[in-house]
């Protein structure tokens, strides 16, 4: 049996009077997109919903999904504490498959909660207050086989924009000082590897439970490299920690399987950076058979002082990792 899954972060999909572009100029590109995967697993980052507060509910995916089989999929989506769904970037799995367990929406509060005194905040920090990142993890269990469980994390981690800095702004993309965008972005790479420590010690929680022959595939938009700490944080790998016994814990990147000419699920500045994963254990890494990044019309959305006017396609590319259950 072939299992396809997919990440896909649909670049704030949303739907309304006032939305650009029109989701309906977003449909007619990215629905074939979609078509295109064929995919048996697809987890999406970037889900904005629609409604009332109280009542929200994802109207621009099920419109994206209509007339494809997605459309009939098993959903499951991050949530507030009060059950709500977020007004923006909700993370959410789909599957052909049936889940085999009630989902988990992996919060901050979860995980190390590091303390932090802002130097360049204005009027001045005087306490330490903890970092907190504000996008949690979905993990799901998917029985793709019978006696089979897929243990699947959906993530969405910090960006590299400079976290605000009170005081510190003329308006929203202005900085008033250099040092004070600097520790922004100092703060986003401790919301990044904070997201990067949590989903690591996930994974050894789940290792721990169901042993080490376990399958565990990570998947997202990890804005962060493949060498970069926080994938390296999360993959484990052997010449880092420098314990061979760590060795059948280690996760690795399924794009590694592509030409590095190719390898690259964003554009920046005309330069290709490789952004979205899917990171899988060793015990999945046996049924791997192939990975694709559909990035051949991808649109480079970056350029200095240029106007963020989006595209109707995502400004991420779909990857897909392929594997042969046997």
């Amino acid at each position: 049996m072939f299992l396809r899954i997919a990440t896909y972060n649909l670049e704030n999909l949303d739907k309304g009077p006032n939305v650009v572009p029109a989701l309906a100029d977003r449909i007619r590109i990215m629905r074939p997109q979609l078509q295109r995967l064929r995919a048996d697993i697809l987890c999406f980052q970037e889900v904005n919903s629609q409604g009332a507060s109280d009542s929200r509910t994802l109207a621009a995916l099920d419109d994206l999904l209509a007339g494809t089989e997605y459309a009939g999929f098993h959903r499951e989506t991050t949530s507030t504490t009060s059950g709500a769904l977020y007004d923006v970037r909700n993370i959410v799995t789909l599957s052909r498959f049936s889940f085999a367990a009630p989902a988990q929406i992996i919060r901050d509060s979860s995980g190390p909660r590091p303390q932090y005194q802002m130097a360049t905040a204005n009027p001045p920090d005087t306490l330490a207050n903890p970092i907190e990142w504000e996008r949690p993890m979905l993990y799901t269990q998917i029985r793709v086989a019978t006696g089979m469980n897929l243990h699947l994390i959906n993530v969405h981690l910090k960006s590299k924009l400079a976290s605000s800095i009170p005081g510190q702004k003329l308006d929203n993309s202005t900085w008033k000082t250099v040092s004070a965008w600097a520790e922004g972005s100092f703060i986003s790479s401790m919301k990044r590897v904070g997201q990067a420590l949590q989903a690591r010690l996930l994974i050894d929680d789940i290792f721990d439970q169901q042993g080490e022959d376990t399958l565990i595939a990570l998947c997202g938009d990890f804005n962060a490299g493949a060498d970069e700490v926080p994938v390296q944080a999360i993959c484990g790998p052997v010449e880092e920690t420098g314990n061979s016994e760590h060795a059948p814990r280690i996760m690795i990147p399924c794009e590694k399987n592509i030409p590095e000419s190719s390898r690259f699920s964003l554009l920046h500045l005309g330069k290709g950076e490789m952004l979205d994963h899917i990171i899988v254990s060793r015990p999945l890494l046996r049924f791997f058979r192939n990975a694709e990044i559909h990035n051949e019309a991808l649109p480079d959305e970056s350029g200095a002082f240029r106007q963020d006017v989006k595209f109707p396609e995502s400004d991420h590319a779909p990857v897909i990792a392929e594997f042969e259950i046997t």
